[in-house]
C-alpha cells in the first residue's frame, strides 16, 4: 500500500541528468533544444560590415530588452569596421573585451551553459560552427514597483516593501544596510525551475556555523519547482510535524534587515515578495515591525496585551465549556442564571455550539479571504452580524457562546504573525474537545501537552521558547539600555552598542 509524503525503499528514482543538455555549443544545438518556442529566435550579422564573418545572435523574446540588444550589442558589432578586418580569434577577444557595450559579459563553452543563458533573459552570440560563444545581459527589468507593505501597515516606519524581483529585494537591503560586511550568497534550487535564492547575513555578526547551516539545507533541496513558500520553508525547518512557525518572514525590509543586524540569516528568492529570517523562536512571532518605533512603554504595554490575547485566544473557548459543563460553581451566581437561561431553549450541548461556531468562524474567514476584496468584507459583514444574529434569536446558539466565540477570534487577530494565529486556532479545537470530555483537568492536561511540544521545538539550533529559555528580556526595553543582541543567537558580537 503506498503513502503520502514521506518517501519509501519501492518509490520510483529521481534521477539527475548530469550535464542536463547534452551536445555541443553550436546554431543546430540551440535551434533543437528550442524547438517549439515561438518566443526563441535569432539573427545573422556581419560583423563589422564584412559578408564573410557572420556571427549568430540568440535570444528568448520577452526576456531580453529589444533597445539593449540594438545599442549595446548589434550597433557597435555592426559599425567596427575593425572587426571585419581583425584575424578570428583577434576579433573575438576584441569583442568580449570591450567593443561591444556590456557591463556583463561571460564566455560559455557548453550547451548547458548557453540554454541557461538565454532563459536568464541574456543574448547569446556565436561564432561560425560553434563551439564558444558570449553571454551578454540584456535582461528585461520589467517587475512590480516597489510600494507600501500590505499586510504589516508601517505607522512610523519606513514605505518600501519587497517585490517579486531578487536583485531588487537586494537592493533595498543594502540601502538600509549600507556595510561592506553585508555578504550575499546565491544558490540554484529547482531543477526545472533553476530558481536563484540567495543567503544573507553580517559577516562579524552572524554566527558562522548559523550561515552554513542555511547554506547546507538549502543545497540538500532536490525538487522540480520552487514557486512557493512551502517549497523552501518545509525543506528546512526542524520540524514538520508542528502547525507552529518556525521560520519568521516578512515584506518589509527594514524590519528583514534589523534582523540580520541582530545575527540572523535571511533567505530572499526570486518570484517571492517577502524574505526569510531564521532562526524564528516565538517571541519574534509576537513583536510586531513598529515596536521599536514607539515609545517603550507604549510598547511594552502593547506586547502584555498580545500574550493576553493570545492565552484568551486559546483558552477562552475551552474554559467556557468546561464551566458550563462540569464546573458551574465558578460561574458568578447572576452570570450563571443568566447563561442557563439562554441556553435554556437551545437544543445542542455546550461543546457541539461552541465547536459549531468555531467552524462557522474559520469558514467565514476563508470565505473572505478567497473571494475579491470589495465582496469578501460583505461576506464577512453578513455572515458575522445577520447569521449570527439570527441564529440567537432561533435558539440554535445562546448568546454567550457567541460573544465567547467571537472573543477568542478577535483576540487572535492581534497576533502581529498570520502563521502564529492559524496554529492558535488548531490547538483552540483541541482543548475545546478535551474540555468538553473532562473539564478544567483536560484544559490543563492539553495546555500542558502544548508547552511540552514547544518545549521539544528547536529552529536552526535556538529553542523556540525562547525568551522563556535563555531568561532574554521578554518585555520591550528602552533602546539605549537594549546593549546586547539575543543569546540563542550565538554571535560572535554580542554588544550592539555602548
Amino acid at each position: 500500500m503506498g503513502s503520502f509524503g514521506r518517501g519509501q525503499a519501492s518509490d520510483p528514482p529521481h534521477p539527475r541528468r548530469e550535464p542536463r543538455l547534452a551536445g555541443e555549443l553550436t546554431a543546430e544545438e540551440l535551434e533543437r533544444v528550442f524547438a517549439g518556442c515561438v518566443d526563441f529566435d535569432h539573427r545573422s550579422v556581419a560583423a563589422g560590415g564584412n559578408e564573410k564573418r557572420r556571427l549568430e545572435l540568440f535570444f528568448i523574446a520577452g526576456m531580453v530588452r529589444m533597445e539593449r540588444v540594438s545599442d549595446y550589442v548589434l550597433r557597435p558589432l555592426a559599425q567596427d569596421r575593425v572587426l571585419g578586418e581583425l584575424g578570428e580569434e583577434a576579433a573575438w577577444e576584441r569583442m568580449g573585451s570591450g567593443a561591444l557595450y556590456n557591463l556583463s559579459v561571460t564566455e560559455v563553452t557548453t550547451l548547458d551553459e548557453g540554454a541557461a543563458a538565454l532563459v536568464e533573459g541574456n543574448c547569446l552570440l556565436l561564432p561560425p560552427g560553434g563551439g564558444k560563444g558570449l553571454s551578454f545581459n540584456t535582461g528585461t527589468e520589467e517587475k512590480r514597483g516597489v510600494g507600501d507593505p500590505e499586510n504589516e501597515v508601517s505607522v512610523k516606519g519606513s514605505r518600501d516593501s519587497f517585490v517579486e524581483n531578487l536583485r531588487t529585494n537586494t537592493s533595498l537591503v543594502r540601502r538600509h544596510l549600507r556595510s561592506p560586511e553585508l555578504k550575499i550568497a546565491e544558490q540554484i534550487v529547482g531543477r526545472q525551475t533553476l530558481t536563484p535564492v540567495d543567503v544573507v547575513w553580517l559577516e562579524g555578526i552572524a554566527d558562522p556555523e548559523l550561515v552554513r547551516e542555511v547554506e547546507g539545507r538549502l543545497e540538500n533541496i532536490d525538487v522540480d519547482a520552487l514557486l512557493s513558500t512551502g517549497n523552501v520553508e518545509e525543506y528546512i525547518i526542524d520540524e514538520l510535524d508542528t502547525p507552529f512557525p518556525l521560520m519568521l518572514y516578512t515584506e518589509r525590509p527594514d524590519r528583514f534587515s534589523h534582523g540580520l543586524c541582530q545575527g540572523k540569516v535571511g533567505i530572499l528568492m526570486e518570484g517571492l515578495p517577502l524574505g526569510y529570517l531564521a532562526p524564528g523562536v516565538l517571541g519574534d512571532f509576537l513583536r510586531a515591525p513598529q515596536d521599536r518605533s514607539e515609545n517603550w512603554m507604549m510598547a511594552t504595554a502593547l506586547l502584555v496585551l498580545r500574550w493576553l490575547c493570545l492565552l484568551t485566544s486559546l483558552l477562552l473557548p475551552a474554559v467556557y465549556v468546561a464551566m458550563v459543563n462540569f464546573h458551574p460553581e465558578m460561574i458568578p451566581t447572576r452570570l450563571a442564571l443568566s447563561i442557563m437561561a439562554a441556553r435554556q431553549d437551545v437544543p445542542f450541548s455546550a461543546l457541539f455550539e461552541t465547536l459549531m461556531l468555531l467552524v462557522a468562524f474559520e469558514v467565514l474567514q476563508e470565505a473572505g479571504l478567497r473571494l475579491p476584496q470589495s465582496i469578501g468584507q460583505t461576506v464577512s459583514i453578513l455572515g458575522g452580524l445577520v447569521v449570527g444574529s439570527a441564529a440567537v434569536e432561533a435558539r440554535l446558539i445562546s448568546p454567550a457562546v457567541l460573544v465567547v466565540v467571537a472573543v477568542a477570534g478577535i483576540a487572535g487577530y492581534t497576533m502581529p504573525s498570520q502563521d502564529l494565529s492559524a496554529a492558535l486556532r488548531l490547538w483552540r479545537f483541541f482543548l475545546t474537545v478535551l474540555a468538553g470530555i473532562s473539564g478544567l483537568f483536560g484544559v490543563l492536561a492539553g495546555a500542558g501537552l502544548l508547552v511540552g511540544h514547544l518545549a521539544g521545538l528547536e529552529s536552526f539550533g535556538a529553542a523556540y521558547l525562547d525568551p522563556f529559555a535563555d531568561g532574554e528580556p521578554l518585555l520591550r526595553q528602552p533602546l539605549p539600555e537594549d546593549k546586547f543582541r539575543p543569546a540563542h543567537l550565538k554571535t560572535p558580537n554580542r554588544r550592539k552598542q555602548r
